[in-house]
């Protein structure tokens, strides 16, 4: 008996087989490639866009948004202020933290349309003019950061912890801090710096503006 026979399948078999298998998974892709559904959504019109006020570093702001655009995407890129950083945009580093009524939030995770009614302030806010704010100061004279990325989510965090607990001990620091990740570790001057801090507002008479 011949080889081909011992396999149970000639080579000429084999080939009309996979020949047969080829043509029907072409078929078969042309049929699901027919049957998907549209991959791109319809571009968003006026009439798709939701009105809002929004008050930032006491500015009125009067903008159109999508109901799913978070406060951190409006703020830079409707408004143009990008000191507020997007980085991990899920909450996880705290790049992005501005205040939102005086209490530090995550800007990638609030909706633009919670935060209407509400004063939001970013890091630009925090200047005194052209001259920094006390945080600001006091991260400088503390040398609280290096690459600088954090930096701005960082003194936000900072200014938001003084405004509710204007002496802080070192362990309401470090909690107080706990939400903002450093990549290049600068934790012993992050957390000097917020003690400074406290000196500096608490010698301009408690005010961080």
């Amino acid at each position: 008996m011949s080889k081909e026979h011992d396999t149970g399948l000639s080579r000429r078999g084999f080939i009309q087989t996979a020949g047969a298998s080829a043509v029907a998974a072409v078929t078969l892709g042309n049929v699901v490639e027919a049957q998907a559904p549209p991959s791109a959504s319809p571009l968003q019109t006026a009439e798709d866009m939701t009105a809002l006020w929004l008050t930032v570093n006491g500015r009125r702001h009067r903008v159109l948004v999508e109901p799913r655009w978070s406060l951190l995407y409006v703020i830079r890129e409707r408004l143009g202020l990008t000191g507020s950083k997007a980085s991990c945009e899920r909450g996880e580093c705290g790049a992005c933290t501005v205040l939102i009524d005086g209490a530090p939030r995550y800007a990638c995770l609030t909706l633009a349309l919670e935060a209407e009614g509400t004063e939001v302030t970013t890091v630009e806010g925090l200047m005194q003019g052209e001259d920094l704010g006390p945080v600001q100061q006091a991260f400088v004279e503390k040398d609280a950061f290096q690459c600088g990325f954090c930096t701005p989510g960082q003194v936000v965090a900072a200014e938001g912890l003084l405004r509710a607990v204007p002496e802080p001990t070192t362990d309401q620091i470090r909690e107080g801090m706990s939400g903002n990740l450093c990549r290049c570790g600068c934790y012993q001057h992050l957390f000097g710096a917020v003690a400074r801090a406290a000196e500096l507002r608490k010698a301009a008479g408690g005010h961080g503006l």
